[in-house]
């Protein structure tokens, strides 16, 4: 570097570095310095090309911190575990990043936040002779295994695939030890279901932008999703309640006679002479209860029968989803979210960090044969012989297309009590480990044996004829057999209280004969589990878009969650029905669950990905071009607040925008003013006499507060209820389904159902 100037190279020679790089070596023509230039020439092909030594340690890939940490430990010296900290590659977000001329070539690229990753996961792979890729055991697992791959730069180093469904010692090393190549099938269904998504998402989606609002998002399977909800909205509104009644009465045996409170037991009408009794309407029942004044009431039967109830199947990801949120009250992303955080590791102290559950995602039932052997070793320990089955229990997937190959949802070791790690888990990662935990035992238990009492009595004329068939049943349970762990009583004859033991021919006391008015209902709204549920029914997405679909139809504002039931918003309502006019082929359950039947098939090796999607694709577009020209605008109407503006006086309205719900007012643009929006829930605060309205923390969790904060502080985690406490008069929050407690002195009963009344003229005289 003498001369300091760019010039030819004289002498140049073809080199390779010592990392095995391409360049040419040689010398300035003018003062004769060394010059050094990268890059391959055509003499390289002249000289061998060094063979370049390898690291010497493994490198383990995995997504998540947690994950890396607790397999590190599992692996030992000679591993370095990293995080791509979810995926490493993903199709452009500014275009639609696929090339439907080109059979449907993705264009993938490395997202900025995921950038210095790539470069550490790059500069970590140089250092190592082996390439270890242990991403989750799902389709998506193997996709982010492959994009990993092909970002890695690992040259001649081998690239294995390893699998576990459950983060122990014994499962890692195991998985280590049988390790494969990446399977492309696997690769291509996810593929396929990401590219399919992009091709319905980014092309709807400009339509809606056009004829409804900007920032909304159709998407191919929360589509169906929100169909579902707003069909059955439909269904109840369209719904005509039928007027019933029944007729129950209240008896005892005579032997009770005399004492203060009488304990007695309820019998239903169910025949009027050997015929379904006719109580349609009010005049029918109160004719009956007329001709019953001063009837008797005579056993004419007691059948009693024993019966054996089987324990549910171990968790799957739905089930899991629904019991959490039956249970629990945890939203389907909650549950997903805490159980990652199981499944991953937790820190069990002396014992350092180990994984708690099986893999969370799946659709299958199956246990292995070694958790199967140490379940019914520990319940025979922990409960006794008779809490051990026959045989042991096989159950089989209700899922159409589920991967048998899996395990379903189970605790790593059943031997790990949910008190005995307690202090270690949050209490909401202890309440989701606890029902997991007696999920798994009960479903290896013996059956349990209720037995359920029917006693037919008869009623009429004393020593007369007696036309009228009552009916009441109980039950006992004999043997709790699993409900000793899982107790979960089933409605109907199991959860009917015993009866007192009665005899052929026995005469029984009338305390009270009671008519009731009914209303035949409609359909329930779907909650979140009902709704995960119905998606699994009809086999729309998979045990991993559960829980994002809901998540995505409610942040969109097609969705509101109130009182735990799922509502379709104006929005909702008016995005549905422009897809199902134009795009109704493809929103549609039938449709969506038969291209989840083609994704298994390319997963599977039966089909190839690329004709589905040009199978699917040609209609599709046909349909696109026609709604461009046909999608007419629509004008959504602003739902009147309820107030005025203290600006400019004009009336205030309710909006939609990105992070939810507001108060804007309607002389806008002239007039800028907004306001947060709140929910009212009828209750005053205990503390200034405001009102009570729900908030959300950052996180999206929901508390109630008083509307006069910051001014006032009061706030609370339990729904507020409008009665006060019976005992100090405090302010009353639910403790659960059936129950009410006090925020003051903890005063806690029985919440009251209103039931329909009958009216003062039906009552019997």
């Amino acid at each position: 570097m003498r001369c300091k100037a760019k010039r030819e190279m004289a002498e140049p020679h073809p080199v390779y570095t010592n990392k095995g790089r391409p360049g040419t070596r040689g010398t300035c023509p003018v003062c004769g310095s060394g010059m050094f230039r990268m890059g391959q020439t055509e003499a390289h092909a002249a000289i061998p090309k060094p063979e370049v030594p390898l690291g010497d340690g493994k490198l383990v890939i995995v997504e998540s911190p947690a994950k890396a940490r607790t397999i590190g430990k599992f692996l030992g010296k000679g591993y370095k575990v990293e995080a791509t900290l979810g995926h490493v590659r993903d199709l452009l977000r500014s275009r639609l990043s696929v090339d439907v001329e080109n059979d449907f070539t993705p264009e993938y690229r490395i997202p900025n936040d995921k950038r210095k990753a790539v470069k550490r996961i790059k500069k970590e792979v140089k250092k190592a002779a082996e390439l270890y890729l242990a991403t989750d055991p799902d389709r998506e697992g193997e996709a982010i295994a492959w994009h990993v791959a092909e970002v890695a730069e690992a040259g001649d180093r081998p690239v294995r695939r390893v699998v576990f469904h459950e983060i122990t010692d014994e499962a890692v090393k195991d998985a280590f030890a049988n390790y494969r190549d990446i399977d492309m099938k696997l690769v291509d269904a996810q593929q396929a279901r990401r590219i399919l998504d992009r091709l319905v998402g980014y092309q709807i989606s400009p339509l809606l932008w056009k004829t409804v609002r900007g920032g909304l998002s159709a998407g191919r399977v929360q589509s169906v999703a929100l169909r579902l909800v707003v069909e059955r909205e439909r269904e109840i509104e369209a719904f005509v309640p039928e007027e019933y009644w029944s007729i129950e009465a209240e008896l005892a045996k005579q032997e009770t006679r005399g004492g203060q409170e009488r304990e007695g037991f309820w019998a239903k009408l169910h025949k009027v002479r050997d015929e379904a009794a006719d109580l349609s309407n009010q005049e029918n029942a109160q004719r009956i209860v007329d001709d019953l004044q001063g009837a008797s009431y005579v056993v004419a039967a007691v059948e009693k029968r024993a019966r054996r109830r089987n324990a549910p199947a171990p968790f799957r990801t739905s089930t899991l989803q629904q019991d959490a949120s039956r249970r629990l009250r945890f939203s389907a992303r909650r549950t997903m979210r805490v159980a990652q955080q199981l499944y991953e590791g937790m820190d069990l102290g002396p014992d350092g960090s180990v994984g708690l559950i099986t893999y969370m995602r799946t659709d299958s039932v199956n246990v292995s044969a070694q958790a199967q052997a140490d379940a019914l070793s520990y319940i025979a320990e922990a409960y006794g012989d008779r809490y051990v089955p026959a045989t042991p229990r096989k159950y089989k997937s209700q899922v159409k297309g589920a991967q048998e190959a899996h395990e379903a949802i189970r605790p790593t070791s059943v031997r790990r009590e949910p008190q005995a790690v307690k202090q270690y888990l949050s209490p909401q990662q202890f309440r989701l480990y606890d029902l997991i935990w007696k999920r798994f035992v009960a479903s290896q238990m013996a059956p349990a044996v209720v037995e359920s009492t029917t006693v037919d009595i008869n009623a009429g004329a004393p020593n007369g004829e007696m036309p009228y068939l009552f009916r009441a049943t109980g039950s006992v349970v004999k043997f709790p057999g699993f409900l000793r762990v899982y107790g979960d009583i089933k409605s109907g004859e199991d959860q009917a209280p015993p009866l007192p033991p009665l005899s052929r021919d026995e005469i029984l006391d009338l305390l009270q004969l009671v008519p009731k008015q009914h209303f035949t209902k409609p359909p329930a709204r779907y909650s979140e589990a009902t709704l995960v549920r119905a998606l699994e029914e009809h086999g729309i997405g998979r045990p991993s878009t559960y829980a994002p679909i809901i998540s995505t139809i409610r942040t969109r504002g097609y969705v509101e969650l109130i009182e735990r039931r799922i509502h379709p918003t104006e929005l909702g309502v008016v995005v549905n029905d422009l897809l199902v006019e134009h795009f109704g082929n493809i929103i549609e359950v039938g449709f969506t669950a038969r291209m989840e039947h083609n994704l298994d098939r390319i997963a599977s090796g039966e089909r190839e990905w690329v004709p589905v999607m040009r199978r699917f694709y040609d209609r599709f577009e046909e349909q696109l071009e026609e709604a461009k020209v046909e999608m007419k605008k629509v004008e959504l109407k602003p739902e009147p607040a309820g107030m005025d503006c203290e600006k400019c006086g004009s009336p205030m309205v309710i909006k939609t925008g990105r992070y939810g719900k507001f108060i804007a007012c309607s002389n806008y643009p002239e007039c800028k003013n907004t306001k947060p929006y709140v929910v009212k829930v009828g209750v005053d605060c205990p503390q200034c006499g405001g009102d009570l309205v729900e908030r959300k923390t950052r996180k999206g969790r929901v508390f109630y507060g008083c509307a006069n904060y910051p001014e006032c502080d009061f706030a609370s985690w339990d729904r507020p209820v409008p009665e006060p406490c019976p005992e100090c008069g405090g302010l009353m929050t639910e403790a659960g389904k059936k129950s009410i407690k006090c925020s003051k002195c903890g005063t806690k009963r029985e919440r009251v159902v209103e039931e329909a009344v009958p009216t003062e003229e039906s009552q019997p005289a």
